[in-house]
């Protein structure tokens, strides 16, 4: 069962501007109980599986740009399994949070075993506009998306998308909903998107926790944060 609450603002299609401080879900789920000892439990940042749609190919920037609103609202490449390590951190969380993207809710419904999943927009992915390159130069979407990050936090180039200001801020909104819910006493887990969980990581490090468990960023990897 995935429980969906999502802010209009956050959740636009590629391309469209977005604006700063949305809804966000808030789930209330039975087996969350408060905090007896007076703990926090973990936070887990999780991202998604492999997506369908094809890297291997080599793009202009415009096609680029095409190919990352393609990506955005596509899904998980079929016979996928995820890691018994991942299963068993779900099995252990007490809420469990994903983004509205298709790839983040599919990836944690396939873990959730039938439970509650609160999907909010708060925790998509950063966008990628694509810097204003001429149409002769050809890339594979993985170098695309290391040019266009560079691009959006260097030079701020959003494209009247969201700005690493605004970012920023969502990250830190996102870090405290996860702070306060970890705070009942029980862990909490989120399944997102690799450089927006790096954003909540450094949050949440600035606010006295830390990693104790890091499998980096790749596909189905979590990252585990325990207050000090």
């Amino acid at each position: 069962m995935t429980t969906q609450m999502t802010s209009p603002a956050r959740d636009m299609p590629p391309g469209e501007s977005i604006d700063a401080g949305p809804a966000h879900a808030d789930p209330t789920p039975a087996t969350v109980s408060p905090a007896i000892s007076g703990r926090s439990g973990a936070i887990i940042l999780t991202r998604h599986g492999e997506p369908a749609l094809s890297r291997k190919c080599m793009l202009s920037a415009a096609e680029y740009g095409d190919w990352w609103a393609r990506y955005e609202v596509g899904g998980l490449l079929a016979g996928q399994t995820p890691p018994p390590e991942l299963m068993d951190a779900v099995a252990g969380a007490g809420v469990i949070y994903s983004s509205t993207r298709r790839r983040a809710v599919e990836t944690a419904t396939a873990v959730a075993d039938g439970r509650d999943i609160a999907s909010d927009a708060l925790f998509i992915e950063a966008p990628l506009p694509p810097p204003n390159f001429p149409d002769w130069i050809k890339l594979s979407p993985k170098w695309w998306g290391g040019v266009s990050r560079f691009w959006w936090h260097f030079f701020n180039h959003h494209a009247g998308q969201e700005t690493r200001a605004q970012a920023d801020v969502r990250a830190a909104q996102a870090a405290r909903i996860l702070i306060d819910r970890a705070a009942q006493g029980q862990d909490v887990i989120v399944f997102a998107h690799g450089y927006f969980n790096h954003m909540v990581g450094r949050r949440l490090k600035a606010e006295g926790w830390r990693l104790v468990h890091n499998q980096g960023f790749k596909y189905w990897s979590q990252r585990r944060f325990e207050k000090r």
